[in-house]
């Protein structure tokens, strides 16, 4: 058997961390890379992913100034290039490069907001600063949403999406934070018409977020900037497919109906499974047919209620096809959905499950199987 690979080995290891070295050694003429390395390497195993990061810290933190301005100016200096701003999209840079944006965190957060500030918007162009810039939101709201707002109009696309994906509400394994979700709206203002992917998927994230907590807010957002024009239509269209796609899932009538998907489309739907009973190891496999009298756009989901261990079924959503339907002749679909019985983050259960498809938020057909175990 394979060993599991493991990210924070990968991310934070011997080779990775001489990398650093060498980089603050050939910046920084008193940096010892020896003595870096020889604090630093004996503390990773025992280490999870951001207490590696803390510890890498610690040993750049030991051979710097005490002084936060002079550390401050070391920290840049040892920077690498910038990314590259010609990708335009996927460009995530090296966790290695955390290490200002902890640094800012650790001794600027209280006496040296602005300075820390400006380390971070020269260390989010090398590795993304959203996780360092939540802190100085709890602690200075105003004065950091205040600069928050010039960087949205940056020049680099690293530092614009900073502003979005640093002000999630729900930013995936980032610490919640104080201010009003409804607060960084106005910026995702500055940032919908974006010209870079990089960003305009953060700002879909974000409003996705934002649609866990105050749904109807985001709406009237997106039609908001359907009505500006500022943005490409297919780009737009495209940031509000994916800022919805939580309350798609849910069957939200009015990010159906923005979308141009209408929850009472008369559609005729039949599904039909190919082993009502499965055995272990083999997939669910479904045909499903839809008929209209005339041309019906139509976003196709399905759903199965998977039974649980005390033998109740909880749903889960998946998505299958977005397309028109009656255009002619009947649309059919058809799917294989593997079954992982040895999943990780998933146990199935055998027993009764059931299969239903979702048609622009509802159900419409529904058929019963079962897993052998």
């Amino acid at each position: 058997m394979s060993a599991r690979f493991s990210l924070r080995d990968h991310l934070f290891n011997e080779q990775t961390l001489g990398q650093l070295a060498g980089e603050y050694a050939a910046a920084l003429p008193g940096f010892d890379a020896g003595r870096f390395l020889s604090e630093v390497l004996p503390r990773l195993a025992a280490l999870e992913l951001m207490q590696r990061l803390e510890a890498i810290a610690d040993g750049i933190e030991a051979q710097l100034p005490a002084d936060f301005n002079q550390m401050a100016a070391q920290l840049e200096a040892a920077m690498p290039p910038p990314l590259d701003p010609a990708r335009q999209d996927d460009d995530f840079g090296q966790f290695i490069h955390a290490v200002p944006g902890l640094l800012a965190v650790r001794h600027g957060l209280e006496q040296h907001r602005d300075r820390a500030l400006d380390l971070i918007h020269a260390a989010t162009q090398r590795f993304s600063m959203e996780y360092y810039i939540r802190p100085f939101l709890d602690r200075w709201p105003e004065e950091t949403l205040a600069r928050l707002r010039v960087w949205a109009e940056d020049e680099n696309y690293h530092v614009r999406r900073l502003v979005s994906e640093g002000t999630r509400p729900k930013l995936p394994w980032g610490k919640a934070i104080d201010l009003d979700p409804l607060r960084p709206l106005e910026l995702l203002d500055l940032l919908h018409a974006d010209t870079t992917r990089y960003v305009t998927r953060s700002v879909a994230n974000h409003l996705n977020d934002v649609t866990k907590i105050a749904p109807e807010a985001v709406l009237e957002r997106l039609g908001a900037w359907a009505q500006a024009g500022r943005q490409v239509p297919q780009e737009l269209q495209w940031m509000t497919r994916h800022a919805l796609r939580s309350l798609i899932k849910q069957g939200h009538p009015g990010a159906l109906a923005l979308l141009g998907y209408r929850a009472d489309a008369p559609v005729e739907v039949q599904v039909e499974i190919a082993e009502p009973v499965i055995p272990r190891g083999d997939p669910l496999r479904f045909t499903v047919t839809l008929s209209a009298p005339g041309p019906v756009p139509v976003l196709v989901d399905y759903v199965i209620w998977f039974r649980k261990a005390d033998g109740r079924q909880a749903p889960k959503v998946f998505k299958l096809k977005q397309a028109e339907a009656g255009a002619g002749a009947p649309l059919v679909l058809q799917k294989t959905h593997a079954l992982k019985w040895d999943a990780t983050t998933f146990r199935l259960h055998p027993g009764a499950h059931r299969l239903g498809l979702q048609v622009n938020g509802r159900i419409r057909a529904e058929a019963g199987f079962t897993l052998a175990g």
